[in-house]
């Protein structure tokens, strides 16, 4: 009489062997989140989805799959929400354009205002410059002459000046790289004045803060004096 084989048995520290039954509830094993009550034709109609958007298959196909797991009534309800969605956003992308091309318009419009506000003031000086140019040089002295340019010039910076604008005159500060432009360099008097701005050939002007243009300035470099230059 033949002995029947003994079943293996596994080794030591091995996970143990699933059932056929075990294995048959592993087959039907719900996945978190889903429903319990869930058929299993819906179920392997979304497994087959969730391949299907895995393995990079077109729109049409996953819809279709999709459309084959959940109820009619369900579908529907999810195309008119993402038509919505899709009508919402054209809805937003069309007011944001309105708005860009309306800001771009004002911003335009109070640019023009301002222009046309600064040139009306410095009209009236530009009238009293006129007159200045057009004096007949046989009956007016130099001495005049140089008057009037004065008081146009003074004028226009008050015009000017009332508009926002400022005047960098650096003489006899130290340099600032960033609001000085040095062309040369002279030498300085003493150790003290080294560094500091000698002679202005240029003012700067600034314009709500922002530099428009830096002074054009010569700058003292002191240097030392040999030991037999010094004076004791």
């Amino acid at each position: 009489m033949r002995k029947k084989p003994h079943a293996e048995h596994p080794a030591a520290g091995a996970p143990p062997l699933p059932s056929e039954k075990e294995e048959g509830a592993a087959e039907t094993r719900v996945l978190p989140g889903e429903e319990q009550d869930v058929e299993p034709g819906a179920r392997m109609a979304l497994a087959e989805g969730a391949a299907a958007g895995r393995a990079g298959v077109g729109a049409a196909a996953g819809s279709a799959v999709l459309a084959a797991a959940v109820s009619g009534e369900e579908f529907a309800r999810l195309e008119r929400e993402a038509a919505e969605l899709k009508e919402r956003l054209l809805r937003t992308a069309a007011d944001f354009d309105n708005f860009r091309k309306r800001s771009a318009k004002e911003k335009a419009e109070t640019w023009g205002r301002a222009q046309g506000d600064l040139i009306q003031r410095i009209l009236e000086a530009i009238d009293d410059l006129g007159r200045v140019a057009h004096l007949d040089p046989t009956q007016t002295s130099a001495e005049s002459l140089h008057e009037g340019v004065g008081l146009v010039e003074r004028k226009l910076l008050r015009i000017l000046e009332g508009a926002g604008l400022e005047r960098v005159d650096p003489s006899g500060q130290p340099f600032d790289p960033n609001a000085h432009e040095a062309v040369m360099t002279t030498p300085a008097p003493s150790a003290e004045s080294d560094g500091c701005v000698a002679t202005v050939f240029q003012a700067g002007y600034r314009l709500g803060g922002v530099l428009l243009r830096p002074a054009r300035v010569a700058v003292f470099a002191y240097v030392e004096p040999a030991p037999g230059e010094m004076v004791h």
